[in-house]
């Protein structure tokens, strides 16, 4: 039996949510509403439903599937904006349901939710192309924040061009947009999902300065207890990749052994 985490904390999450709605329509609070659909796929009553709940209230469309065989079936003809998959489930789990969404479109945002013994199927599932993974049991305003920058990412596509002043870091051939979450290299677009683009980030802000994968973790999954140094390797190895698929010479990431990994200074 997979550990999905301790399911009263799960219970005590859908009772946050309720307070913190009675909260703010105590003191005249109102909700801002959001726009978009979502498809959350897990075989667990329980954290189906409290997911779904704190997102509808924040004005999402969500549909639920208790696995990856039945959301499959509808999500073939017709894809949510936003994925948030299970990995162990029965009939299709939530890796080959990824696959599957993945050969439909290489820009739906894809996030995992996984338990704590679920490391190397996390680590495949970035490999497959997930754009980010919460360990069980996780914060439900982790998972909603995450969810928020996807949407904005989203609508700033759509947008072509975002209003207002552009936010943005240059470091040599390295350009990073900090309001639509995009980056790119020597002009040419990098295909980030939100975490990458935050590990680059982090690295880039200070050039030539080290930053331990304890760090990494930390800045990166701020409310993840079960994150391990392993993902943050994963993460770098698809960044490099990436990078070396527009320029083969590429090398401004580097492995400080024993350490953890920083960002060269400009030497081109």
């Amino acid at each position: 039996m997979k550990d999905c985490g301790n399911p009263v904390t799960v219970l005590y999450a859908h009772e946050r949510v309720l307070y913190i709605e009675s909260r703010r329509n105590q003191l005249g609070i109102e909700m801002v509403k959001h726009s978009g659909s979502i498809a959350v796929v897990d075989d667990e009553d329980n954290i189906r439903e409290t997911v779904a709940y704190a997102l509808r209230r924040e004005g999402y469309h969500v549909d639920l599937y208790p696995d990856g065989q039945a959301a499959w079936e509808r999500l073939e003809h017709e894809l949510p904006d936003v994925a948030v998959l299970d990995i162990l489930m029965p009939r299709m789990d939530g890796l080959e349901l990824c696959r599957k969404l993945r050969s439909q479109s290489e820009r739906l945002p894809i996030i995992f939710l996984t338990s704590k013994d679920e490391e190397f199927d996390r680590v495949l599932g970035l490999e497959l192309g997930a754009d980010d993974y919460l360990g069980k049991p996780f914060a439900m305003r982790e998972l909603v924040a995450r969810i928020k920058v996807l949407f904005r990412r989203l609508s700033l596509d759509a947008e072509g061009a975002a209003s207002g002043e552009e936010e943005a870091l240059r470091i040599g051939e390295l350009a990073l947009d900090l309001h639509r979450y995009q980056a790119t290299w020597s002009g040419e677009a990098l295909a980030l999902t939100v975490t990458e683009f935050m590990l680059l980030h982090v690295l880039a802000r200070r050039p030539g300065h080290v930053r331990t994968r304890a760090q990494l973790m930390t800045e990166c999954y701020p409310d993840d207890a079960f994150v391990s140094e392993r993902t943050i390797d994963s993460h770098v190895k698809r960044l490099r990749k990436k990078f070396l698929a527009i320029d083969a010479e590429f090398a401004e990431i580097d492995t400080v052994y024993g350490l953890g990994y920083r960002y060269r200074e400009n030497e081109r």
